[in-house]
């Protein structure tokens, strides 16, 4: 008789999966990390419509990485019932100036030499949302000082970086070669990498979906 192999251990107690509206890397590495089952469909929003219509409310860049976070978790909430959907996003402020993802190398190299020698803070937001409500947000803070960056350095450093250098706001990937960047980082590294993963742990965990 063939014996059943017993499922591996888990702290997840929710019948299904969470459900990720964002196509993400490092997140779904972050929640992959914390041992969360998840499925990502990602959001179909119009992230700089919404970010323009708050920014003529003045609202502060912690408000605005909630509301896009937000705002992907109800997308996706409307579209499958009864799941429990993530949604996170990140605010790269530079002052009163907010910067957004690269288009090409020439913009990269641009936002580099801004940002070079200077502190800027990164905002990121998380919601978790179901049946068309929002459940829980949350915001956190990461102060990030870029030490001075030489014109030779910008160069190589977007020529390893490849097109990956277009995929994040800031034109760098903290978790990898993007650490070369700093000097000193004040902050949390799930933050840094665009979602306050003890927040929201802590909320599942409320709910009873993570064993306490």
């Amino acid at each position: 008789m063939m014996s059943r192999q017993a499922p591996p251990p888990s702290l997840w107690r929710a019948d299904k999966p969470l459900l990720l509206a964002s196509r993400s890397g490092a997140r779904q590495a972050l929640l992959r990390g914390a041992g969360i089952p998840f499925e990502v469909m990602a959001a179909d929003v119009d992230e700089r419509a919404i970010e323009a219509r708050l920014l003529a409310e003045a609202a502060p860049p912690g408000e605005r990485a909630m509301a896009l976070a937000g705002a992907k978790a109800l997308a996706i909430a409307n579209l499958r019932p009864g799941r429990t959907v993530v949604g996170a996003d990140q605010i790269l402020a530079l002052g009163t100036e907010g910067l957004h993802k690269p288009v090409d190398r020439a913009a990269a190299a641009r936002q580099l030499t801004l940002l070079s020698g200077k502190t800027h803070v990164l905002q990121a937001g998380v919601a978790v949302a179901m049946d068309g409500r929002i459940l829980f947000e949350a915001t956190a803070a990461a102060r990030m000082s870029m030490r001075p960056l030489s014109p030779a350095f910008i160069e190589a450093y977007l020529g390893l970086m490849g097109e990956a250098a277009f995929a994040n706001v800031g034109s760098y990937e903290f978790e990898g070669l993007g650490i070369q960047l700093f000097g000193e980082v004040d902050g949390d590294y799930a933050t840094i990498l665009g979602m306050p993963l003890l927040p929201l742990l802590a909320f599942l965990r409320s709910q009873e979906w993570l064993l306490a």
